[in-house]
């Protein structure tokens, strides 16, 4: 059988221009970088603003499990069953980190027959987007120490910034630092910290804004820290924010590329869902809406992460709404999650499979309750027994979602077309509306408290004496009227990773809570979450290689 990145490989790709032209995007709109890979221009943007919008399809899962559950796969397989179904469909995805991909996923670009090309250099580098957010972040790092070296006018308390540097890597060692040391020609000694840049505030300003203004506008906005007397202290109080968009002149524009089926795609941004709102940028997705009778995008990690910030952050932000929601689950998941154990998930077990089922049916609750009609789609292994496959189907229309089965992994578009006519079928519905979880004039901890006790099941919230002072000096300023960004372990509906399946009389505990002003959003920390990842014992990063001819090998 043939690894991912050999199938790869193999693709016949087309040249961007040719995929570009199937949307009727003309070469003058396209920047070349090399023959299958580029980025479009902003005339592109101008041209298609009055367009009529297409249908959105999101694609989301049940928590994410060591099984695997396939969402990006699946993603891309439904896109490409759209269109050998004969309908206009345009992708929208986030862009793949360095971290995840030398440390745990060792690519993040779909699997087996279902992969957007080419594969390599998306996992690597791509066009440099994530470089650009990087620099554009520790522009403004630099912009801070080297105003405090130089007199601190601003009057900085160096004890309360609240900016951290970035790099795209996961690197524990960089968590806690202390700069400026070696004497005073090296700056103010202080401690800082570094972030991983997919959680970087750059990040979540770009997939948020919609234009270069914008972009400029909202980092002017960025809180970096406070003043000694408890002002906050801005980028544009810095005046940093020309600067870092100018790094961003090219980040800012969606790069486009195609699937092993020549499905246009644009892949832009990629903000973790756990840490940040983990939804592509809202450019990308409005271009393809523009382009496409049917747009499929997907939300990082679980229902409960990913797309409960899509609904409540980026569709409220950019004034859009999904058509349809796709839950992808497997077999092996919802067993983990009924309390198999990872090396007996082939065994057939459908008692577990039923006890699992109750996550899935927490996130179609969810899903159903945000408006949208939803389809589950089983991403299908050949150890599935019709009995545990038939339970599925069973539990879900007990729910009020259709189901599908799903083989895009192993048959490529062929393999969704099940999938993708429920939900062309569930879209003719008409039913799509959109609720929000909250109203963002509430209080803070109404706020969160809506997120959790409504969608991950909380019994009651509680809060560190370190958040509730946070939450009071937001609210005196009067930074509170503004959406929530939950930052929550992926792997559980509540903040400890050990309970699975569908947690109950549990209480949530917020750790800490900022503000990331330019992206426009509040930040609560629950748990023990990091934003920075660390490197697992046997990284991802050990069987990537290339050879003496440019072959990279090890990339899954």
């Amino acid at each position: 059988m043939l690894s991912d990145i050999e199938i790869a490989q193999k693709a016949q790709m087309k040249h961007i221009r040719d995929i570009a032209a199937s949307v009727g995007i003309t070469e003058d709109e396209l920047e070349y970088y090399g023959k299958y890979k580029a980025k479009v221009s902003n005339d592109l943007i101008k041209r298609v603003k009055d367009n009529k919008d297409g249908k959105l399809v999101l694609v989301t899962a049940i928590n994410p499990t060591p099984a695997g559950e396939g969402k990006t796969t699946t993603t891309i397989g439904l896109g490409d069953a759209l269109t050998r179904l004969g309908k206009k469909c345009v992708l929208a995805l986030r862009e793949p980190s360095l971290g995840p991909v030398m440390g745990v996923k060792g690519g993040a670009a779909g699997g087996g027959y279902s992969q957007v090309v080419p594969m390599e250099d998306i996992n690597l580098h791509f066009t440099g987007d994530m470089h650009a957010i990087t620099a554009a972040n520790n522009l403004l790092s630099a912009m801070i120490d080297n105003h405090i070296h130089q007199g601190n006018e601003l009057d900085i308390d160096v004890a309360n910034i609240v900016w951290k540097r970035v790099v795209d890597m996961n690197d524990r060692a960089l968590r806690e630092v202390v700069v400026g040391m070696g004497g005073k020609i090296n700056g103010v000694p202080r401690q800082d910290g570094f972030m991983i840049t997919v959680a970087s505030e750059i990040m979540a300003i770009l997939c948020l804004a919609s234009d270069i203004e914008d972009l400029k506008k909202r980092f002017g906005e960025i809180i970096i820290g406070y003043s000694r007397s408890g002002k906050p202290i801005k980028a544009s109080d810095l005046n940093a924010q020309g600067a870092m968009a100018a790094l961003m002149k090219d980040a800012v524009k969606p790069n486009l590329v195609q699937t092993l089926e020549h499905t246009p795609c644009f892949i832009h941004g990629g903000p973790f869902a756990n840490i940040a709102h983990g939804c592509n940028s809202v450019t990308a997705t409005k271009l393809a809406m523009k382009l496409a009778d049917y747009t499929i995008t997907e939300a990082g990690f679980g229902a409960d992460l990913g797309a409960e910030k899509f609904m409540d952050i980026k569709c409220r932000m950019a004034n859009i709404k999904p058509d349809a929601v796709v839950i992808v689950a497997t077999v092996r998941a919802l067993k983990y999650n009924g309390g198999v154990k990872k090396a007996d998930l082939k065994i057939p077990n459908t008692d577990a499979l039923k006890r699992g089922m109750a996550n899935l049916a927490k996130h179609i609750e969810n899903m159903r309750g945000f408006g949208a009609p939803v389809v589950v789609a089983v991403n299908r292994f050949d150890t599935d027994s019709d009995e545990e496959l038939n339970a599925i189907m069973d539990m879900c229309r007990e729910n009020g979602a259709e189901c599908a089965l799903s083989e895009v992994f192993a048959k490529g578009g062929e393999g969704g077309e099940e999938l993708a006519k429920k939900v062309v079928s569930a879209i003719a519905s008409g039913e799509s509306r959109l609720n929000f979880t909250y109203d963002t004039d509430e209080p803070i901890k109404a706020k969160i408290e809506a997120v959790a006790k409504k969608i991950y099941g909380a019994s009651s919230v509680s809060y560190t004496s370190k958040a509730r002072k946070q939450i009071e000096r937001l609210e005196e300023l009067g930074l509170d009227k503004k959406p929530i960004c939950m930052a929550k372990t992926q792997y559980s509906l509540s903040d400890d990773p050990s309970l699975l399946g569908r947690p109950k009389d549990f209480m949530l505990t917020v750790s800490s809570v900022r503000v990331s002003n330019g992206a426009g959003f509040i930040v609560a920390e629950t748990g023990s979450i990091m934003v920075m990842p660390g490197l697992p014992k046997a990284p991802a990063a050990n069987n990537i290689d290339i050879d003496a001819d440019g072959k990279i090998t090890g990339l899954f």
